[in-house]
């Protein structure tokens, strides 16, 4: 039982603060668990540095190139972890439970894996980036207080052999800051007691989907989780979640904002030359993104030349890129987990037409408009500011000819002008647009207009789809943009060329 809640020591750091809960040694209580003892005697050094040792992720011992002292995550401290949980445990009923499962491996064909993407909302309370894992935040009555239990995978030298090192259960200790560890495999037999002696549950992971192998019976209705379940008053765990992770805290902008800048710098390195295939661009962003800084791509791109921009969701990029149409690049990076999401629209020959160039500046002013009220003081919501969006462009399209009776705006733009990042491109998905936006939301402004090839249509502008999205955080007075290294000023984009 954490009291304090304090940050994580590292492993092979003296203590030097009394107000500091010492790492102890662990001992086995019942199958499968280790825990904590508040009797164990305090000791100064870890018995192993953990420079020494093999982890299933980068820790700070292992990477200093990757991580500080103090932090689990890339930006993110165990501090900063306890105090999530802590929040959670918080919004729980007395002697409540959460239980969280991690993502799973999964498998393209045979024992070809995909890359791991971990669960989101597990990872931001355990910061643990490792598959086959389950978290339980158990509330200790009706105090502040709460129990950490992380059940993971166990070191297994031949397994590690092939498919890289585990964590392992110690490492939930020292590592992870959990105050009881165990094998993921006797699941079966460590949740029981947790479920039993709960008030409520909440969890998303009920049907236990991908974690049957730690349960029994589980070809049978009910199975084994659900039967645990039965008798206890189970809610969802997604909306405490959501409320915890929609308002950013200092360290997640900032990992946003270092997303933001290597996927924006990548983007005009991309404007600067001239390319003949959707694949090949596609390829360079990705390099880009890597080699600048960011740990890998945030989501699937689209790379759409010509018409191929006015399918939204366009992501073949096998075609061709031809002189004298417009290439929409929607992509960004992921930096400690945090992702930035950027849409740029520029000449494939690197000058604009005038109607490219007409219509471009009329989304572009839209936009920087919509991004000037991404601030507090300005009272709005993501849904006012789409109807502010939707005005604007509605006028703008007038005054260049385009006739927007009927149905014409939802034709030409039909989408919403923007929704939450974070963790994940659309992150807390669910979560209203209609929530008034303050300081600590992060949201993306992405006006975009997509003119059919049709008679309906000023013959100029046919057949060009344009989107021009950044990714900005609002703050009291004034919007911080994420991602201002994706240049986006006409004079900027022609001036790569010259």
């Amino acid at each position: 039982m954490k009291l304090g809640r304090p940050a994580l020591l590292l492993l092979q750091k003296p203590i030097s603060s009394p107000s500091v809960r010492p790492k102890q040694t662990s001992q086995w209580l019942g199958l499968g668990t280790r825990c904590r003892t508040a009797r164990e005697p305090r000791r100064s050094y870890a018995s192993i540095s953990a420079a020494e040792l093999q982890f299933g992720q980068p820790v700070h011992e292992t990477h200093p190139h990757l991580l500080r002292a103090g932090e689990i995550t890339p930006g993110i401290t165990a501090q900063e972890y306890a105090d999530r949980r802590s929040r959670l445990a918080a919004s729980l009923p007395d002697n409540g439970i959460a239980i969280l499962a991690s993502s799973n491996t999964k498998y393209r064909s045979g024992a070809v894996f995909y890359e791991f993407h971990q669960e989101p909302n597990f990872f931001y309370l355990t910061g643990f980036n490792e598959p086959e894992a389950v978290a339980v935040i158990q509330k200790v009555g009706s105090s502040a207080d709460y129990i950490f239990h992380l059940f993971v995978r166990p070191k297994d030298p031949k397994a590690e052999q092939w498919d890289g090192a585990r964590s392992g259960e110690q490492a939930g200790l020292d590592v992870f800051n959990a105050d009881e560890s165990g094998d993921i495999n006797h699941l079966h037999t460590l949740l029981p007691p947790l479920i039993s002696g709960a008030s409520e549950i909440y969890t998303d992971i009920v049907k236990c989907s991908g974690f049957g192998r730690f349960f029994r019976n589980q070809d049978l209705v009910p199975n084994d989780f659900q039967r645990m379940v039965k008798d206890s008053k189970v809610k969802p765990l997604k909306p405490l979640m959501h409320e915890l992770r929609i308002l950013k805290s200092e360290a997640e902008v900032a990992n946003m904002r270092l997303a933001g800048k290597y996927s924006g710098r990548a983007f005009t390195n991309a404007m600067r030359r001239q390319w003949f295939k959707e694949k090949d661009l596609g390829a360079f962003l990705d390099y880009e993104f890597k080699i600048g800084g960011c740990d890998t791509t945030a989501y699937v791109p689209v790379i759409a030349g010509g018409q191929n921009a006015l399918s939204i969701h366009y992501v073949r990029n096998d075609d061709l890129l031809k002189e004298g149409e417009i290439v929409l690049v929607d992509a960004g990076g992921e930096y400690g987990g945090y992702i930035a999401d950027i849409t740029r629209s520029w000449p494939i020959n690197g000058k604009f037409s005038d109607p490219q160039r007409d219509l471009y500046e009329a989304i572009l002013r839209v936009q920087r408009s919509t991004i000037s009220l991404c601030r507090e003081s300005a009272n709005m919501t993501l849904d006012k500011l789409h109807q502010i969006t939707e005005h604007g462009l509605k006028e703008a399209l007038k005054q260049l000819g385009f006739d927007m009776t009927g149905d014409a705006l939802d034709v030409l733009f039909p989408h919403h002008v923007g929704h939450y990042i974070g963790l994940d491109v659309h992150d807390c998905p669910g979560y209203p647009r209609s929530v008034p936006l303050e300081t600590g939301h992060c949201v993306t402004v992405e006006p975009g207009i997509y003119v059919p090839d049709d008679n309906r249509w000023p013959e100029h502008f046919r057949g060009i789809g344009i989107r021009i999205e950044d990714s900005v955080c609002v703050q009291d007075d004034s919007p911080l943009v994420l991602t201002t290294e994706a240049v986006k000023e006409v004079v900027d984009i022609e001036a790569l060329r010259n």
